[in-house]
Formats: structure tokens, C-alpha cells, sequence
């Protein structure tokens, strides 16, 4: 058993397909389990949300005329193999973050049917199952039923029927069954095939995307069920065959997000330019690409999917079975995106193609030629391509690396330097005995994993051109791990890398006849297990790293050092504003560390703030101070970092003190510690300061904003309005030894205005009142409230504790509101998107708000934690963790 384990989660179905695992931007992890998709939490796995794999709905693609026509064509033995009563999971992809209605990821789930659905968190309804939203097949089909499929009906009837070629994965589905398997029932076949007609298409086999419907002929007695598709086009056997290849589904991938806002959330006020491309391969070897846009706006008790989407392009990328799709955006520009996808098919062939997002962001119709070929890879051994990785490295943003993982066990790596179109190949493996199931790029393209079905998994780094394989990491921070799986695995389905790259979940199969044949191997199928990837070496070098091994004995000086490095890659990656804050990996790896070696934990965090000063200074207890001066110079998303590092790593145990806004108790605690946990306090209570004293400044220079447009009807829907400007008036004034004289200045101008006007433009209200009693609410604190109470008589009265929004200070509503996960405050109005794109506390607001193209969008995501906000739910219930 590796000993760099994290935990593991038993799972009751088993494995089938490749990349069996994903996970999401808002830590998420998804696992095809074979008529189900399994979701959980990886910082609770036991809390789980399930996809149950319907029966598929055939489509009525048209009727085959029977006269002179042979059911038993060989074009059409892939249409009706299938015995399964509920089809499997085949391929799934979770969406960029900000395209549900609560700012998370959608889930598209493809089956061994051939269906493709989008399913959403049942954020609402406080289910397990998750809830589908769209299907897509079903829209696909229309299209093509709109178009009479004549477009596409272009193949010889050589080519049709030909049997198309079979995947070469060790475990396949019913649909890809051998020729010889299906000649055994021949003769009884051919005496029922009179009786297709009868029955019902439902009854056709639980998997089948379309029915065979012969047409009678002579003079027998016309059949019901033939009458009943009377409205049917005629069609012939091979194209009937064709139509089904064309709507069966293979494989699904989500684009990047076209058109982000600083903190990587989509903008929800414009969705024209907010969306993602959902690229779904089929056997044809077609690509359908679908435009799914962001919501108009974000809502925490919004049930029904209000997103816009609709099909812009098909792409003709392959002759035979799409077996793999990989997305990279390799230019950032928001307003023309440059898209790379790469495409495998069935006979071991990898196209790589360019795109200008451009087009597919602005297309009203369906287009066929947005992309052109880059690239056309024909494999060594032209076995089936199983997994394609796609990255484009931020350190080398001009280069292009392609892992190409194969059904023979053998993968390749592919560099394309993008502005010469050099192609080059810098590494070919015979790593695995099996089919590669799932390869995943880390550490900025530094590393890759490789899985198989032989149940092996091996890192590789790639050094310049070369690639080179190099151990797993060997140990695990803080204590050991307590197996709650037993470790008898016989094959691997797939990995996944977490958004720190600090751990990887691998989806692993149980070998049965290791297991209690009464107490495990009928619950105990596959499971998940979650690795440490924090010490993985990413150079070679001959020589010991230099770094003190006191502060954790017994742990590898080589992993120790690797450990502090990538922790501070980790962190240092999520200051670019388009990446979405979810450093869960990072604080549980500290945490963990913690528990036997605090003495590191602090080296590490002081290493990571001197980088911040940019300036010589000793790593010491005293670097605290000078940050806490610091800090307005240091841009939102790092005032960020700080308040999640401090409240869940270095102020853990004070956590209740932290939320009542006490003081800590440090009884017990030597000189030193209580110095640095004062430090540390301060500089918490310093960010948490700073960037309230922000959003306070945003909202005041809106209010002088709106006062000197002369027009009213500035404040549009679904954009921000600053609220609650009354109560950051008072906290302002309750607080003026501690915030800057430019908000006292902001402040005293809005005092100036008029109180009518104010009420016109932003419904001005004097007093707050109770949600139960209805008394006033004076303003105490920015965090919570009382009532002035309502007096019964006898001298008996009774005041209510209500909670304040920690967007506009005002008395939260007793209607669902928005909650974050990390400092539990809760939200009824979203922050305005500006605040979390500020590189420093700004010399005039003013100015700064005019020339923001974010000043009139709001953002779903705590302006104290910068982590998305979500709704509440029960500790039964499954929600995203990023912290």
C-alpha cells in the first residue's frame, strides 16, 4: 500500500470505461461507476450525490422499407447488440465553474446508449440524486430531423456496410460486441424478423437510440405497430444506419470558459459573452459543438435552468469512432479567445485543430468550417486512442503539450511550439501492459500521470524535451494514514489531479476474489483513492537539497524540500485573478503537516509572505508585523489567501474565539507561541479590515457616481447597486481609529446628499426593522444585530439576534441566502465584481470605479474568503468544499 495515501471511498458499482474520474474547478469529484455517476466531497467522502442512468429513449429515425432489404446487414449489427436493460456511464466532463444557476459546474454525462446530459447539484431540493437540466441528444436529434438528415447522408454504401471498427479497450460495452457473437442466433433472427414491427420501441433493448421498423410488403396483413409510423420517412438500410451512428454518442469535454471575469467566475450580467463550448464525439467521427452560456444572473432557490443554448458548429474531425476529446485555451484574450482541441479516434489517429473562439462565441447558426487542422498524428502502433491531455504551460504560454495514451498500454508526448508549428515528439513509452485509462498533466506541465488497466500508476517529468519517469512520493504529512478500504486492486480506470495539484484521486478496481465473498465483495466494487502528489520530485539533480531536517525527523530532506516547493508554486498560482479560489489540497496538506511538525508549517507560510514584500527581510516571527504594514498595498486576492491561511491553518484552534469576535485564549502557551499567534491574529483581523474597508469605499464612490448621472435609470437590471449604505455609514463612524481618512472623506460626501434623493435612486430606508416583531434594529455590528425589542407588559420583553449581510451590513431576510463555506457568513447581495479585481487599496475610488469594465457586475464569491458562495446545506447533504 502506498504510504503517501490520503484516504480512500468504497464504491458499490463497478468500473467500465477510461477517465472515470473528474474533478472540479469547485472541488468536486465525479466517478463513472457503471449505471451510475458517483459524487462526493473529497474532504468528506462519505457525504455523497448520485446520477442514475435512466433507460434511453429511442428516436424515431425513420423506417426501413423491408422489400428486398436485409435486417441482417452488417451496418446494422451496431444498432441492435445491445442486451443491457439501463445503459453505463461512457465518458464525463464537469464544466467550467459559473454555468449552473448557483455559479457551480454542470456535469455532462455520456452513456453506452449514446445519450448526452447535463445534471446540476440539487442545491434546492435537498436530494441525493443530482438533477438533469438539458439533453442534449435530444436537441441533436431535432437538428438533424429539422434538416431532414439529407446534409449528411454523403457515405458510400461501401463504407456502410463495412462494420465499423471496434474499440480495443479491454472491457467494452454491449454496442461493441463481435460480428460472430451476433451470427449465433442467425436463423431464429431471421424466422422473427417479420415480428420487429410488433413490438414496442421501448422493448428494443434499454440502450438503443433508435428502432427498426420494417415496412410490410405482399399481401400479408398489414401490421399494427407499422401503421402506427406511417408518418415515418422511408429509409434504406444504410441509411438508417448511418442516421444511428450519427446520434450515437461517444465522448464529451468542456472548452475553458469564453470571456471570465478577474476572479474566474463568469460575468452573469452578459452572457452573450459568457459561456463554454461542450464538444460531444460520436461514432460518424463528427464533433457537435454546443454553446452553453452563463445564467443572466445567480440565484441560490432558482430551480429551473434559464441558460442559453444552442448547437454552432460540426466538425468532421474523423473517419472512424471519436474515442477522446482534449480542450486548451493557449491566449487568454477575452474578447478573441484561441481555442486548441484534440481529437482520437478508433484507429490510433490524433488531430489537433485551431479555433477562433470568436466565431463560435458570435454564431447565430450552425457552421462547419470554424476550425482548421493544425495537426494530424498517426500513432506507432495505430491501436485506439483511450485518453488524449491537452495543456498549455503558463510558463511557456507559445507551447502546446499533448499526452496521447493508447489501448496497446503504450503513450506519447507531442510538443507543438504554436507560433512556428514545430511538432515534436519528446517522449514514447511501453509504460503499461494494458489499455492507458487516464493520464493528467500537473505542476504546470512539469509532470505527468499515467494509469492503466494492468492497476499500475506512474509519474513522469518532462525536462526540457525530455521525458523521464521518476517515483511516486513515498511519504504522507503528518500522521499515518488508517486504511478504511482493504488494498486489493487488480486495475485502474482513471486520475484525476486536484485544482492545487497537491493530491490525485485514482479510480481503482477490486480484484473479487481477494475479497470476504460474504462482507465485501458484494458492497465492495471499485473505490477511490486520494494520493499525496505534494513531494513530487520535478527536476533531476544529483545533489541533496539544502533545507533543515529538524523540523520534521524521519521524513526524506529530498520530499521535504519538493514539499515546500510545490506548496509554494500552489499558492503563488492562484494570485492570477483568473483562477478560481480553491486551495482545499493546500490548507489539508498544511494542516496535516501541522500535526507533527508546526515548526515547518510556520517556515513555509513566512517563506510564502516575504515574497509578498519583495524585499529583503529574515524569515522570522517579526516578517508578521512588516506585512501587517503592508497590507493595503497587496492586492484583493492576496488579502485573500492570507484570510484563509490564517483562519484554517494557523488560527485553527481559536476558530470559535474568531467567530464569537473574541480573544483568544492562550493559556498554556510559551512566550514564543503566544507571540505568534497575537501576530498572526493581527494580521487576520488586519485583512479581514482592509478588505471591508474596500468594499465600503466601492460602494460609497457608486452612490457619488449614480448622484451625478443625471439620469435615473442608470441602475439596470441585474447589475450591481450598492445597498446598505446607511449601515457602512455607522460602521465607518464607530471605527474611525482604524480606517483610512479617503473613507472618512467618502463618507462625509455621501452624508452631504440629500436624504429624498437617496431614497429615489436606491430606496433609502431610515430604520431597520425586526423579521419577527417588527421592532427597529439599531446598528451595533457589522456582524449580527438585536432588536430594540417588543414589551409585553409585567416587565417581561423579548429581543431577537439577527444576522447581517456580509456584502451590505443590512439584517439578513429569512429567505435563503447565499453562504460561505470558509468564514460561515452568509449574503442576500452579491459583491460587486471590481472588489476582487483590485491590485491595491486605490489613492482615489473614484477615478478607479470609472475606468473598472467590471463596475457594474456583481460576483458570486465572499468578499472576505474570495471562495464561491453557495447555498447552506444540511451536513447530510453534498456541497463543494474549497477550504
Amino acid at each position: 500500500m502506498s504510504s503517501s495515501r490520503l484516504q480512500s471511498a468504497v464504491l458499490g458499482s463497478s468500473l467500465v470505461y477510461p477517465n472515470a474520474v473528474v474533478w472540479s474547478e469547485e472541488n468536486l469529484v465525479a466517478v463513472a461507476c457503471g449505471t451510475t455517476v458517483i459524487v462526493m466531497n473529497p474532504g468528506n467522502p462519505g457525504v455523497r450525490g448520485i446520477i442514475t442512468i435512466p433507460s434511453t429513449k429511442t428516436f424515431p429515425i425513420g423506417v426501413i422499407d423491408c422489400e428486398g432489404a436485409d435486417l441482417l446487414n452488417g451496418c446494422l449489427l451496431p444498432c441492435q447488440l445491445s442486451r443491457d436493460a439501463r445503459p453505463s456511464v461512457r465518458s464525463i466532463s464537469w464544466s467550467p465553474v459559473g454555468l449552473a444557476n448557483n455559479a457551480g459546474c454542470l456535469l455532462a454525462v455520456c452513456t453506452t446508449g449514446g445519450n448526452v446530459k447535463l445534471y446540476r447539484l440539487p442545491s434546492c431540493e435537498f436530494s441525493v440524486e443530482w438533477i438533469e437540466v438539458l439533453d442534449i441528444s435530444e436537441m441533436l436529434y431535432n437538428y438533424f430531423k429539422s434538416t431532414s438528415f439529407e446534409e449528411y447522408q454523403i457515405v458510400s454504401s461501401e463504407n456502410l456496410n463495412a462494420i465499423p471498427k471496434r474499440d480495443n479497450a479491454d472491457h467494452e460495452s454491449a454496442n461493441d460486441l463481435t460480428v460472430s457473437s451476433l451470427r449465433k442466433g442467425c436463423k431464429r433472427r431471421r424466422r422473427n424478423a417479420a415480428s420487429v414491427a410488433a413490438k414496442d420501441p421501448d422493448d428494443l433493448g434499454g440502450t438503443d437510440m433508435s428502432q427498426i421498423v420494417p415496412v410490410s410488403s405482399g399481401k400479408r396483413k398489414p401490421q399494427k405497430k407499422a401503421s402506427e409510423n406511417c408518418n415515418l420517412p422511408l429509409v434504406t438500410v444504410q441509411q438508417y444506419a448511418y442516421r444511428s451512428e450519427m446520434l450515437m454518442s461517444l465522448t464529451v469535454a468542456w472548452s475553458p470558459i469564453m470571456g471570465t471575469l478577474g476572479n474566474g467566475v463568469t460575468i452573469p450580467h452578459n452572457s452573450s459573452n459568457c459561456c463554454s463550448i461542450l464538444a460531444v464525439g460520436g461514432k460518424c467521427g463528427r464533433i457537435s459543438l454546443w454553446r452553453i452560456h452563463a445564467p443572466d444572473s445567480y440565484s441560490t432557490d432558482k430551480i429551473r435552468y434559464s441558460s442559453k443554448v444552442s448547437l454552432v458548429g460540426l466538425l468532421k474531425a474523423h473517419e472512424t469512432w471519436i474515442t477522446a476529446i482534449s480542450w486548451a485555451l493557449h491566449e487568454s484574450n477575452i474578447s478573441k479567445p484561441q481555442f486548441v482541441l484534440a481529437t482520437g479516434s478508433s484507429d490510433g489517429r490524433v488531430k489537433i485543430w485551431q479555433e477562433n473562439g470568436e466565431k463560435l462565441l458570435n454564431s447565430s447558426e450552425v457552421i462547419y468550417d470554424s476550425f482548421s487542422l493544425l495537426k494530424e498524428v498517426m500513432t506507432v502502433d495505430s491501436a485506439t486512442i483511450s485518453v488524449l491531455s491537452l495543456t498549455v504551460p503558463a510558463h511557456s504560454p507559445g507551447k502546446l503539450l499533448l499526452a496521447i495514451g493508447k489501448g496497446s498500454g503504450s503513450f506519447e508526448v507531442w510538443m507543438l511550439a504554436m507560433v512556428t508549428r514545430n511538432f515534436e515528439k519528446v517522449g514514447c513509452s511501453d509504460a503499461h501492459d494494458r489499455i492507458v485509462t487516464g493520464l493528467a498533466w500537473a505542476f504546470d506541465g512539469h509532470c505527468l500521470y499515467s494509469c492503466s488497466q494492468d492497476n499500475s500508476m506512474k509519474s513522469w517529468i518532462l525536462v526540457g524535451n525530455s521525458l523521464s519517469e521518476v517515483p511516486m512520493p513515498s511519504t504522507s504529512p503528518g500522521l499515518k494514514y488508517s486504511p478504511d478500504a482493504p488494498y486489493v486492486f487488480d486495475s485502474c480506470f482513471g486520475l484525476a489531479v486536484s485544482p492545487g495539484n497537491l493530491a490525485i484521486a485514482m479510480a481503482r478496481k477490486f480484484d473479487a476474489d481477494l475479497l470476504h465473498p460474504m462482507y465485501q465483495a458484494r458492497t465492495h466494487k471499485a473505490a477511490v483513492e486520494f494520493l499525496w502528489i505534494g513531494g513530487q520530485q520535478l527536476g533531476i539533480s544529483s545533489t541533496s537539497p539544502d533545507i533543515n531536517s529538524e523540523y520534521f525527523p524521519g521524513f526524506p530532506e529530498k520530499e521535504l524540500f519538493w514539499w515546500e516547493t510545490n506548496i509554494l508554486w500552489s499558492l503563488n498560482q492562484y494570485e492570477n485573478l483568473n483562477r478560481l479560489l480553491n486551495i482545499w489540497d493546500i490548507v489539508a496538506a498544511l494542516l496535516a503537516f501541522k500535526q507533527s511538525a508546526p515548526e515547518y508549517v510556520g517556515h513555509v507560510l513566512l517563506k510564502w509572505l516575504k515574497s509578498y514584500l519583495r524585499s529583503q527581510f529574515d524569515i522570522s516571527v517579526a516578517l508578521l508585523s512588516e506585512i501587517f504594514e503592508f497590507l493595503p498595498k497587496l492586492s484583493s486576492r492576496q488579502l485573500h489567501l492570507i484570510n484563509i491561511i490564517s483562519r484554517h491553518v494557523m488560527l485553527k484552534e481559536y476558530k470559535a474565539a474568531i467567530m464569537s469576535s473574541k480573544e483568544p485564549d492562550l493559556e498554556g502557551l510559551s512566550g514564543a507561541e503566544e507571540e505568534q499567534v497575537t501576530l498572526w491574529m493581527e494580521l487576520f483581523l488586519g485583512s479581514e479590515n482592509e478588505l471591508l474597508e474596500r468594499l465600503v469605499g466601492i460602494s460609497f464612490s457608486a452612490i457619488l457616481d449614480l448622484l451625478s448621472n443625471s439620469s435615473m435609470d442608470v441602475l439596470k437590471v441585474g447589475s450591481w447597486s450598492p445597498v446598505g449604505f446607511l449601515q457602512m455609514e455607522q460602521w465607518v463612524s464607530h471605527n474611525r481609529e482604524n480606517v483610512k481618512g479617503h473613507s472618512e472623506f467618502l463618507a462625509a460626501e455621501v452624508r452631504k446628499v440629500e436624504k429624498r434623493r437617496l431614497q429615489d435612486i436606491l430606496g433609502y430606508e431610515v430604520d431597520e426593522e425586526c423579521n419577527f416583531c417588527s421592532a427597529v434594529v439599531p446598528f451595533e455590528s457589522k456582524e449580527d444585530a438585536m432588536c430594540s425589542g417588543t414589551n409585553y407588559g409585567n416587565g417581561v420583553s423579548q429581543r431577537h439576534k439577527l444576522e447581517r449581510c456580509a456584502v451590505t451590513m443590512r439584517v439578513l431576510p429569512t429567505k435563503p441566502s447565499w453562504y460561505c463555506m470558509c468564514c460561515q457568513r452568509r449574503a442576500r447581495k452579491l459583491a460587486p465584481s471590481i472588489l476582487f479585481t483590485m491590485p491595491k487599496y486605490p489613492s482615489d475610488f473614484k477615478y478607479f470605479l470609472k475606468s473598472s469594465p467590471y463596475k457594474d457586475s456583481s460576483s458570486p464569491c465572499c468578499p472576505f474568503c474570495g471562495i464561491l458562495l453557495q447555498r447552506s446545506q444540511p451536513e447530510h447533504s453534498l456541497s463543494p468544499l474549497p477550504v
